[in-house]
């Protein structure tokens, strides 16, 4: 009776490091079928155990800087002199025509750009409990200086204030229930009406008459 769209979502979240959001979109992606995450074009080194299309797609400054020219990135970013990051769009475009959902994680410079260029686009913010828990979590990841947890700290307090900005937020204080909620955000919106593609409820005259048959049955 209605058939909705094959178009996939394009599904983009941002929060604070130590907000969880990488666990939380690693988890939904083995919760639900025909969701990915984007894989982002970088110019800086592999690191450790990372794998060259699946962690990010490593090429060169001049590769990149050419990908720029043509228009070729969703969003990108330069975080430092010669370490550029980027989302591919042909990617995007790609899995959502085949009906898959896509993931951006993305920071919220990101996510404004995307926001600029594509208005179908959902936007999740995933919000530490507290930054009391929040500065605990940095902590104890062990993986970041003093100085580098200051400086990621005083970042999450300019990025919460671009909540507002989102579609929606969810706090993380429990795994699973932050999960579950990030699962039924995508549901509403595969429910959304604009997602239908045809509407048939059939002829009324023809239904209305096989009701006046089944009576005269009885």
């Amino acid at each position: 009776m209605i058939k909705t769209k094959n178009q996939g979502l394009l599904i983009v979240v941002s929060g604070p490091s130590g907000s969880g959001k990488s666990t939380l979109n690693q988890l939904l992606i083995k919760k639900r079928k025909n969701i990915v995450m984007s894989i982002s074009d970088t110019t800086r080194k592999i690191r450790g155990e990372e794998v060259d299309g699946v962690d990010y797609n490593f090429i060169s400054k001049e590769q990149f800087l050419e990908n720029i020219d043509n228009n070729k990135y969703l969003e990108y970013a330069n975080v430092y002199a010669d370490t550029y990051y980027g989302t591919p769009e042909d990617f995007v475009n790609k899995q959502l025509s085949n009906g898959n959902d896509v993931i951006l994680e993305i920071d919220i410079e990101g996510a404004r750009k995307v926001n600029e260029k594509r208005k179908d686009a959902i936007f999740i913010f995933i919000m530490p409990p507290s930054m009391q828990i929040l500065k605990n979590r940095l902590v104890a990841r062990k993986t970041e200086t003093k100085e580098q947890v200051i400086e990621r700290f005083e970042t999450a307090y300019k990025e919460i204030n671009e909540v507002s900005k989102y579609n929606y937020v969810v706090v993380n204080d429990d795994l699973d229930e932050a999960l579950a909620k990030m699962d039924a955000i995508i549901t509403c919106e595969k429910c959304r009406v604009d997602r239908i593609e045809e509407f048939d409820v059939g002829n009324k005259e023809e239904i209305m008459h096989e009701i006046l048959m089944d009576f005269d049955k009885k």
